[in-house]
């Protein structure tokens, strides 16, 4: 593998309620990356959310196994950590997965971070992915989420959706192939 990225899609999230991925995720490429730019919610303290689908987009709710580590800083030097985020941990549920936790929506404010899948058209493998995000908390401070896990199904995944958990959002999302 050269490593090489290839621009296959760009969704704009503008007011919205979710973005989805629904063509390009084959087996085309073993490894597809996600760069969130700019992501912003309406909602103060909104997650964003993803999950994935082996049904082109039509429902979303592959089993999930994950884990999750924060770091933060407070803006104002008031505390600062390093944690295992056992309430956000999935295991093997349908759920959609954690990505950015408790966004400030103040107007001087986003967020960013990148989601790796790998081997989505796989069929006799589980499907693992990670993702590290650096997210502008409501508080205000700064998170840097480092997220890590499996979808526990042999079906290919063929589609993916990004959501706040409440009200609407903004940004950049954009979907590359690795070769």
């Amino acid at each position: 593998m050269s490593g090489a990225l290839k621009l296959l899609s760009t969704q704009t999230a503008s007011n919205s309620t979710s973005v989805e991925f629904t063509s390009g995720i084959d087996s085309t490429y073993d490894e597809y990356v996600f760069y969130m730019v700019d992501i912003h919610a309406e909602t103060l303290t909104a997650d964003i959310d993803f999950q994935c689908s082996t049904d082109g987009g039509s429902s979303y709710g592959i089993n999930i196994v994950s884990s999750i580590y924060m770091a933060y800083h407070q803006e104002n030097d008031g505390g600062a950590a390093l944690t295992y985020q056992t309430g956000f941990d999935e295991a093997n549920t349908t759920n959609f997965q954690l990505l950015m936790y408790y966004l400030d929506n103040a107007a001087d404010t986003a967020s960013v971070g990148e989601l790796h899948l790998f081997r989505p058209a796989s069929t006799d493998r589980v499907k693992h992915f990670y993702s590290t995000t650096n997210v502008h908390v409501a508080g205000p401070r700064i998170d840097n989420n480092y997220i890590a896990g499996y979808f526990n199904n042999l079906s290919a995944i063929n589609a993916i959706k990004f959501q706040p958990s409440s009200g609407n959002f903004y940004g950049n999302i954009y979907m590359f192939g690795v070769k």
